[in-house]
């Protein structure tokens, strides 16, 4: 059986100079043995998979709430997407595939329910207590709510995952960031798959716009990037347009990883990257597109943006959403004994206010709907 050590040796061998190699990790916060054949980031990616928090991503909203329909993607399918993707490009570049995976995974594990309305609600409610943002939540997720070990709260992961969650925050000067401060950049292996979340989520909300409706292929052809891939698929052959449209989008994502790789490549070369801490203290980003790319790219987001998530469809469900957490919110506020027991009996040594916004940001969305109506709806069983 090959051990741990023969595993890092092989890291050694086969990764590139700039690659994270698990033997050189700056470790946990709570020293741990060795395991016997899994590297430390190894164990980070398993910690994440059997998390409460990474289960929970089944019933999160990526754009539509669950209850939409059962092929539009959620946070966990969108999350197994980015990883699929990082891993093509780590080892293309013969980056760390096993970091790569465990960023990818834990990338999304502080969403709330109903996504980005849930967020703005709970940011809002939040304001006068520190505020929330996602990727904060994430990081309190893996280092404190998540609590799966006697001697420690949290996941205990190594500190290049700890960094990559909280190198992708919007929020810099955050206290929970100290730790993180010392470095421009995260590790390389961060900076690729934060471009490889940025590529899943374009593909498959083109791919959710078009089934749901609102997009259509006359507006999309507006879009450099789907009309380049669009007019080459449909002249080819008679094909049915939901095969054209799987096709476009294979090649968009295609197109964009490649570009990636090859624009990444040509990074490290011109900017001497010969070690993990060099795509650190680089002056620009190391992993990312090239020029042309990256505009087609922002062209895309724009338009999803202005087309699909500005919706009418959308904002009336970021109405609904938003209400659902503030009436959640405002009530376990105000009788915090509407709380389960065991987040209740936690009252006594935690911020009520921070604890009760722990507890919503881990709801899924069903449970934040059939939990809204046990408490508002008089006719619903509590």
């Amino acid at each position: 059986m090959r051990d741990r050590r023969e595993a890092e040796e092989i890291e050694d061998a086969i990764l590139a100079s700039f690659a994270s190699k698990s033997h050189n990790s700056r470790g946990r916060v709570h020293p741990e043995d060795e395991h016997a054949f899994r590297t430390i980031y190894m164990r980070d990616r398993d910690r994440v998979i059997h998390s409460s928090a990474f289960r929970r991503l089944e019933y999160k909203t990526q754009v539509f709430i669950y209850h939409e329909g059962d092929h539009y993607r959620t946070r966990l399918t969108h999350t197994m997407e980015v990883a699929q993707i990082g891993r093509s490009v780590a080892r293309a570049l013969r980056l760390n595939e096993d970091l790569c995976e465990a960023i990818a995974l834990s990338h999304d594990l502080g969403h709330p329910p109903f996504g980005h309305s849930g967020e703005g609600a709970l940011d809002s409610l939040m304001k006068d207590h520190g505020g929330f943002e996602h990727n904060l939540h994430a990081l309190r997720v893996v280092d404190h709510v998540e609590s799966r070990y006697p001697d420690f709260r949290g996941l205990n992961l190594s500190w290049e995952t700890r960094e990559a969650i909280a190198k992708h925050a919007k929020r810099p000067n955050d206290p929970s960031l100290n730790d993180f401060r010392e470095f421009k950049n995260p590790s390389i292996e961060a900076q690729m798959v934060d471009v490889a979340d940025s590529v899943a989520y374009n593909a498959h909300d083109l791919d959710d716009g078009l089934s749901s409706g609102l997009l259509n292929v006359e507006k999309l052809n507006e879009v450099t990037l789907w009309r380049r891939f669009h007019d080459s698929v449909s002249s080819k052959k008679s094909l049915p347009s939901k095969l054209v449209t799987y096709q476009v989008i294979r090649r968009i994502i295609n197109a964009q990883v490649g570009d990636l790789a090859t624009q990444t490549e040509k990074n490290v070369e011109r900017l001497s990257i010969k070690s993990p801490d060099d795509a650190r203290t680089a002056s620009e980003p190391v992993a990312c597109f090239s020029d042309y790319m990256q505009k087609e790219h922002r062209e895309l987001k724009r338009f999803l943006k202005e087309h699909m998530y500005k919706s009418h469809r959308v904002v009336r469900m970021e109405v609904k959403a938003y209400k659902v957490v503030k009436d959640l919110f405002d009530a376990y506020v105000n009788r915090p004994e509407l709380l389960p027991e065991n987040v209740y009996r936690r009252l006594q040594e935690e911020d009520k206010n921070r604890l009760i916004c722990d507890y919503i940001a881990g709801m899924t969305d069903k449970y934040a709907l059939e939990e809204h109506d046990k408490l508002f709806n008089p006719m619903s069983r509590v």
